[in-house]
């Protein structure tokens, strides 16, 4: 449930693991498996081989890359305060079609996300 509070383009903080402080943008979330990428965040090393392929070569060695992180270790930057926080929800105002959307709301400054 935690999953869908988090969005691809929210800066987060990291709040607990090796990389805890750390601030970055989500490059990728994955609700399924309830893990995001954070930018700059989680980074590890991956070996490669030298590979050949139709589209060309790959060149080999050591590759540092981000892994995913579990959405329970991040906690959104509110854009309006700057801040860590907690994320609420409630029903926008009506647009000019009579409709209302779910828009997600900081719990300290009470602002729009």
């Amino acid at each position: 449930m935690a999953g869908l509070f988090v969005k691809k383009g929210d800066t987060v903080l990291v709040r607990s693991g090796k990389d805890r402080g750390v601030t970055g943008r989500v490059i990728a979330a994955d609700p399924d498996t309830s893990r995001v990428l954070v930018e700059g965040a989680n980074r590890v090393k991956k070996h490669t081989k030298v590979t050949q392929s139709a589209r060309g070569s790959q060149q080999g060695g050591i590759v540092t890359t981000e892994a995913p992180v579990h959405v329970s270790n991040v906690q959104v930057i509110c854009p309006g305060c700057g801040k860590a926080t907690r994320i609420g929800h409630r029903r926008s105002d009506e647009d000019d079609n009579g409709k209302t959307h779910s828009v997600r709301v900081c719990k300290r400054c009470d602002g729009d996300i």
